[in-house]
């Protein structure tokens, strides 16, 4: 109560200046990805034929009227250089380009986005690329200390071979024995 009291003889008073009261407005609040996706939608709108076909045919008939209807029945006449109809076509205008710029903005940032995404993946790619390189290059190495297919069947050819070869050694010997064994045999029989 003394604080309001102290207030109003501060307010009152000319040598003191006033407190600057605070005056809340409140503006409406709009979601700026809404309003975005609200500006893209216009400008890819004011790209189409129809609009350039609709704009034309308003721009067309407007002039058509204020030309050729009675003068009495003209808004916006010839005799003024038609001020409206350049009055409106500026206005549509300078909304026009902010939003466009805006539209183009938020393309601008979704492509940078994407660029990114892509050098990221790119950068993935390049790294399991390299790793693949250097697995597949300590395969080879590894591989230059293994037994391929082709060396293992080389090295069973000639230890067949060998084996080949000592088998008819060996039947040759037994071969030799033999016939020394019947040799003697009939030597044998031939002296009793």
């Amino acid at each position: 109560m003394a604080e309001r009291d102290r207030r109003r003889d501060a307010s009152s008073r000319l040598d003191q200046p006033r407190e600057a009261r605070r005056r809340v407005v409140r503006l409406p609040s709009f979601s700026q990805e809404t309003f975005g996706r609200w500006s893209e939608a216009f400008a890819r709108f004011m790209g189409t034929a129809q609009f350039l076909i609709g704009m034309t045919v308003f721009v067309a008939v407007w002039l058509a009227w204020n030309t050729w209807a009675p003068e009495s029945a003209q808004f916006d006449p010839r005799s003024l250089n038609y001020t409206l109809l350049t009055l409106i076509l500026s206005l549509q205008a300078s909304y026009a380009a902010p939003l466009i710029l805006l539209a183009q903005n938020r393309q601008a940032d979704r492509d940078r986005v994407a660029l990114e995404q892509d050098r990221a993946r790119d950068e993935r790619n390049l790294a399991d690329t390299e790793f693949l390189t250097r697995e597949v290059a300590a395969l080879r190495h590894a591989m230059r200390d293994a037994a391929t297919r082709d060396f293992v069947r080389s090295e069973l050819r000639s230890l067949l071979d060998e084996l080949e070869d000592r088998g008819l050694e060996v039947r040759r010997r037994d071969d030799a024995d033999t016939a020394r064994t019947d040799g003697d045999a009939s030597k044998d029989k031939a002296a009793t």
